[in-house]
């Protein structure tokens, strides 16, 4: 059954609010999927518009990637430290390679720093 009121002395449906991206286990993600929040700001970041970030993530609708960016961009600034916290935190993480083969990790780290 559809919520209806009056407004402005017509009868309209009631129309409840979406959640486009959800606080869950340490992070943002787009409500209902494991997609996080942090792939869809880093594609943006990126200038990728947001009908290329649907054929980057086909699980998402466009709706759902409009939603997010609108997030994104309403919560700029406590995003933005989100994301350089967790940059912090895996750049701390040891990785694989740096441990087995150094000269090896190096090299391939060279090729990243212009």
């Amino acid at each position: 059954m559809i919520d209806r009121r009056y407004i402005q002395g017509k009868l309209m449906p009631v129309i409840e609010v979406k959640t486009y991206v959800e606080y869950r286990d340490h992070g943002y993600w787009i409500a209902g999927t494991r997609i996080s929040l942090d792939s869809v700001v880093y594609t943006f970041r990126n200038r990728l518009s947001p009908e290329s970030i649907v054929q980057s993530f086909p699980l998402l609708s466009l709706e759902q990637v409009y939603g997010a960016i609108a997030f994104y961009l309403a919560n700029r600034d406590d995003i933005d430290a989100y994301l350089a916290v967790e940059e912090e935190e895996f750049d701390a993480m040891p990785q694989p390679l740096q441990s087995t083969d150094p000269s090896l990790y190096n090299k391939l780290i060279s090729r990243l720093v212009p």
